[in-house]
């Protein structure tokens, strides 16, 4: 899992934060009880997934794999598995 590089995109780390941001707001307001400020907080983590969603399909997330990429992984796999 080390060689992956899951989630160190543009995107994923733009997405996670302002949904983190929306789930401290939410945090804040539901102890305050404060119903409109964590409806406010649930919009911003919804506005997140869209800004990461809309990133990656601008071309700033993970690329594709090509098939011959996932066939040497698979072949790589079977290797470490019958070594």
């Amino acid at each position: 899992m080390a060689g992956s590089s899951h989630g160190h995109t543009p995107a994923a780390w733009t997405g996670v934060i302002i949904s983190f941001i929306g789930f401290c707001v939410a945090g804040v307001f539901m102890v305050a009880a404060n119903p409109l400020g964590f409806w406010a907080g649930f919009a911003v983590i919804l506005i997140g997934g869209a800004v990461g969603f809309a990133m990656k399909a601008a071309g700033l997330g993970m690329p594709k794999e090509s098939a011959e990429m996932a066939a040497a992984r698979a072949r790589a796999g079977q290797a470490q598995v019958s070594s």
